[in-house]
């Protein structure tokens, strides 16, 4: 089918969509690390139950080793680094401006790709950096008192946002590479992807657990267990996040480049004004839906790279 990785990645943007005003409800009821090791868990758990009906065995096959390596060391940056960086920013400078800075991210999967994979970079993709780099300025800067130029955002909320956007685009690469390696005469083609995911999730449980018991101990967890409405938002998240739209983001990209897949997968920002304002009365300035739009016309000078 022609444009299939195209029309799988803008069904992942709305995904993606839903996953973010979720996650920001849900990473400040129950904390960031709490909310992810319930994804993780949730998700891994998800994946086997899809395994066992498809193919009759809980755990996915027709990968080699190589192929599991780099979808742990995916999981690891994609989710445990990401992810971390991701809901921490949706903490503070809320969903809708940390879908913003994740227009990064097709930027960041370019460069891995021409690095990794040999996927060419242009002067249009330089220039799509800059015109989305241009969009973002425009929403998140602003006069100062005592400057000309100000950031209107909390400076380690928007580091956050530019690390998860800097991780998604690596990680992404990384599970393509791992997905090169897998055998689909043992699995079928469009089960890969979540093959691959499964072993991204053992890494993102590991590492969210990890880091959950040196910061916080399990106490939050289990509190979390008890919690029937942040549990709810937290399968929710899950569906939307990492089964479902990751799931489908790594499939985009065994039938379309890095690039354009990160590209569609971008246009979560325009999508997610509205429902923002609704849900959590975010205000909405001409010049704030002006650097979306501008964000999302730099990435998508990727095409044309």
């Amino acid at each position: 089918m022609a444009y299939l990785g195209e029309l799988i990645s803008i069904g992942v943007a709305f995904s993606w969509t839903a996953t973010a005003l979720l996650s920001e409800y849900g990473s400040k009821r129950l904390g960031n690390l709490t909310l992810n090791v319930l994804r993780m868990l949730l998700a891994l758990l998800f994946s086997l139950v899809l395994f066992w009906v498809v193919m009759g065995s809980p755990v996915p096959a027709g990968g080699s080793a190589e192929a599991y390596g780099w979808m742990l060391l995916s999981g690891l940056v994609g989710y445990v680094i990401g992810d971390f960086c991701l809901f921490q920013c949706y903490i503070i400078i809320g969903s809708r401006y940390g879908q913003l800075f994740m227009t990064l991210a097709p930027l960041s999967a370019a460069l891995m790709a021409w690095v990794t994979l040999g996927q060419r970079m242009t002067l249009m993709s330089v220039l799509a950096m800059l015109v989305t780099l241009a969009g973002i300025s425009i929403s998140v800067l602003g006069r100062g008192e005592h400057h000309k130029v100000s950031l209107k955002l909390p400076l380690n909320g928007v580091l956050f946002a530019v690390g998860a956007a800097l991780c998604q685009g690596v990680g992404l690469v990384l599970s393509k590479i791992g997905m090169d390696h897998y055998d689909t005469s043992a699995i079928p083609a469009w089960l890969v992807p979540f093959s691959a995911n499964f072993f991204r999730c053992i890494a993102g449980i590991i590492g969210f657990t990890l880091l959950l018991y040196f910061r916080e101990g399990f106490a939050p967890l289990r509190e979390a267990f008890h919690d029937a409405k942040g549990m709810t938002v937290a399968t929710t998240t899950t569906i939307f996040g990492p089964f479902v739209g990751v799931g489908f983001s790594l499939m985009a990209v065994q039938y379309t480049s890095a690039g354009i897949a990160s590209t569609l997968m971008a246009l979560t920002p325009i999508i997610i004004i509205l429902p923002s304002y609704w849900l959590f009365h975010d205000r909405i300035t001409w010049k704030a839906i002006l650097g979306a739009l501008i964000s999302v016309v730099g990435v998508s000078l990727f095409f044309l790279g």
